[in-house]
């Protein structure tokens, strides 16, 4: 049910990014102005206003930045492909954003004497990186690695959310969202590792 529920998402997304995607490159943009772009925002949307306990405004910046993951994507695809530097300038951007966003989190949580939320947001910082280098890893070993329940967009949508609804009065929210980031996350990374168990088995098998 989940993941059904994730491919329609996705699916209505697509069919908003085309249009922006098509304008953007006929206006002469390219996929990795958009993806510079794209952590510039949600850099000033965490560490700018996020960190300093602007919930609202750092949720809404970080979230709407963010889906330019998926923007920069379809560009790519509606010109050709991606290049081999912006798969990897895409991948490097990624890191560095969700690195300010969890780093922002833990700091104005430290700040709020709010440990457990601290300890969460660091948690989702390292499973939401080991995320990304188990399915790289195993891209370069040569199987793939197309699987989980919390890829990076759900991620910082998820943290948003809970971002702004703490900013408006749930108090709790942010620090269940992180909890539950950091559970989605791990469960994420056994689900991948299981994944290229399984295709090494066969492999071996052959």
């Amino acid at each position: 049910m989940a993941k059904i529920f994730q491919v329609t998402a996705r699916a209505g997304m697509t069919r908003v990014v085309e249009p922006i995607a098509r304008g953007l490159l006929r206006a002469g943009v390219s996929p990795n102005a958009v993806t510079v772009t794209g952590t510039v925002g949600v850099l000033v949307g965490a560490l700018g206003f996020g960190a300093r306990g602007d919930l609202v405004a750092g949720a809404l910046i970080v979230t709407v930045f963010a889906l330019t993951d998926l923007l920069d994507g379809t560009m790519a695809r509606m010109s050709g492909g991606s290049t081999r530097f912006g798969a990897f300038l895409d991948s490097s951007m990624d890191r560095i954003a969700d690195s300010a966003v969890f780093g922002a989190v833990a700091y104005w949580l430290a700040t709020e004497h709010d440990y457990s939320g601290v300890a969460a947001a660091l948690i989702c910082l390292a499973a939401g990186g080991l995320v990304s280098y188990v399915k790289a890893r195993a891209e370069g070993l040569g199987m793939t690695c197309n699987v989980g329940i919390a890829e990076r967009t759900e991620r910082l949508l998820i943290v948003g959310v809970g971002g702004l609804l703490t900013g408006v009065g749930v108090r709790p929210a942010l620090e269940v969202a992180l909890w539950l980031l950091a559970a989605v996350s791990i469960f994420t990374v056994g689900q991948r590792m299981a994944h290229v168990y399984r295709q090494a088995q066969q492999v071996g098998a052959e």
